[in-house]
């Protein structure tokens, strides 16, 4: 008998020999190939993802990119990142390439939970997404369009003010944000304002956005199934949406051009055919994504750094108080006057430099190329980061110092500052985002001034910065 178990456990030990050998074989065949980058590869499976996610908890994550330029001597190298071999594309150059070879070199990429939380998205190729929006988005945030977009921001921004911030003594900054910028997106996107209608959205909308870069888990209680059940249920929401929008556009109670969810209704293909009801969801859940969280994230952190530094909220508070005096009672914003906040631009620019709302994004390699003298296989994840050029001395002296007048003039030199990618990838809704983070702006500072009440809370990346515990403030109203 005791001959039987120990053969048993021979036969388990050699198995469990030849199954990690082959695990391992495995992992390192992805990273076999004359002249690739340096770098570690780090576990099967798992690669380096724990410690490219961990700094990030830890609020550094730049210190993974930096950590491995300084040990390789080399702006790009290679690692496994979410179960991928990737290379990291560090620097200026790095940026430029990518930017410039989108759907030529390279196309956009994204991790295995994003398709199964969209299932749209798995039925044509990244390439062929990121063409559907660039072909839907140009004539809504287009400058006229924009132009007419500024009133409705600052009739917005009152409305939430006068609910969440007028007569009370403290709040958290990062929750009010992100209900400000999903209050915004639902009503230019959708045309939805009234506050219970967008409630109704924003706590499933908050879980969905929390789990879409998590591990794809599918267990009771993870982020992942959260997100899951979120987006059905927004996705049954927007179903709704979408056939009574086609019934008021047939019955002319509605117009094509009033908003994207219209143009998506009578939008159509080569072929003439229009996009079925999951596919336009799809796409407005993704437009709800992208118009909120980074620019909440970007609100926070101005409002942080304004409370730090009350020489540059100074400033700020006097440019746009000479906008607000110009106007008369129960008038709003127009273009003119966001033309003319060019310093409090500058100070949020400065904020997006040091705290990215996008720290970085992935690509994927069509096919195999050199970059640096390296060579890079098709199918290989390319990872560029925002903080390899925004904390690089080298493109920013002293890259710790706060300071706008590092966009006065020309401006950094090109492909350094990466808040919206750059070149022909430069993200379509930069000009959207800068309207809403200066319209808040606005309407903040001529309201208040405010203190943080946690001096050193601590600031979370996962995977956009935020802080701890949502960054609590102490208000103090203007006098009259």
């Amino acid at each position: 008998m005791e001959v039987f178990f120990l053969s048993l456990l021979l036969i388990f030990v050699l198995s469990v020999s030849v199954g990690l050998h082959l695990l391992f074989y495995k992992h390192r065949s992805h990273f076999t190939g004359p002249n690739l980058p340096p770098g570690k590869i780090g576990w099967p499976m798992i690669g380096e993802s724990l410690e490219f996610l961990s700094t990030g908890w830890k609020g550094h994550p730049e210190k993974f990119i930096f950590d491995r330029i300084y040990r390789y001597s080399s702006e790009v190298f290679k690692t496994c990142l979410l179960g991928e071999p990737a290379a990291v594309f560090a620097g200026a150059a790095g940026n430029k390439f990518l930017f410039s070879n989108e759907n030529n070199l390279v196309q956009a990429w994204w991790p295995r939970s994003v398709y199964k939380i969209f299932p749209s998205s798995n039925q044509t190729s990244s390439k062929e997404e990121a063409k559907k929006m660039r072909k839907l988005l140009p004539q809504f945030l287009k400058p006229e369009a924009l132009h007419r977009y500024i009133g409705i921001m600052d009739h917005i921004a009152q409305k939430h003010f006068a609910d969440s911030w007028d007569n009370r003594n403290e709040v958290l900054v990062f929750p009010l944000a992100k209900r400000f910028t999903f209050w915004l997106a639902c009503r230019l996107f959708m045309s939805i304002e009234e506050p219970d209608h967008v409630a109704k959205f924003e706590k499933p909308f908050h879980a969905l956005a929390s789990g879409l870069i998590t591990v794809p888990i599918d267990l009771p209680g993870t982020p992942f199934r959260r997100a899951i059940t979120a987006s059905n249920f927004i996705r049954e929401e927007l179903s709704c949406i979408i056939k009574k929008r086609k019934i008021d556009l047939a019955e002319g109670k509605a117009s094509q051009n009033q908003d994207i969810l219209s143009h998506m209704v009578f939008a159509t293909d080569e072929d003439g055919r229009h996009m079925n009801e999951m596919d336009i969801a799809d796409k407005i859940l993704g437009l709800l994504i992208g118009g909120h969280d980074t620019a909440s994230a970007a609100i926070t952190f101005l409002v942080k750094y304004l409370a730090e530094l009350p020489h540059i909220y100074l400033k700020v508070y006097e440019e746009q108080m000479e906008i607000a005096n110009s106007k008369a009672p129960g008038d709003l914003l127009n273009w003119d006057d966001v033309q003319k906040m060019r310093y409090s631009w500058n100070v949020a620019c400065e904020v997006m430099r040091l705290a990215p709302p996008l720290q970085g994004a992935f690509r994927e390699a069509m096919t195999d190329f050199v970059f640096n003298g390296f060579s890079i296989p098709k199918g290989w994840k390319l990872y560029w980061s925002a903080n390899s050029t925004h904390k690089n001395a080298e493109c920013f002296p002293e890259p710790e110092k706060f300071d706008p007048t590092r966009f006065e003039g020309a401006g950094p030199a090109p492909y350094t500052f990466v808040p919206f990618g750059g070149g022909p990838r430069m993200c379509p809704g930069k000009e959207y985002a800068r309207l809403e983070i200066l319209v808040f702006m606005h309407n903040v500072v001529k309201r208040f001034k405010w203190d943080k009440l946690l001096p050193d809370e601590k600031i979370i990346v996962d995977p956009m910065p935020m802080p701890a515990k949502g960054l609590p403030v102490r208000l103090h109203p203007h006098k009259p």
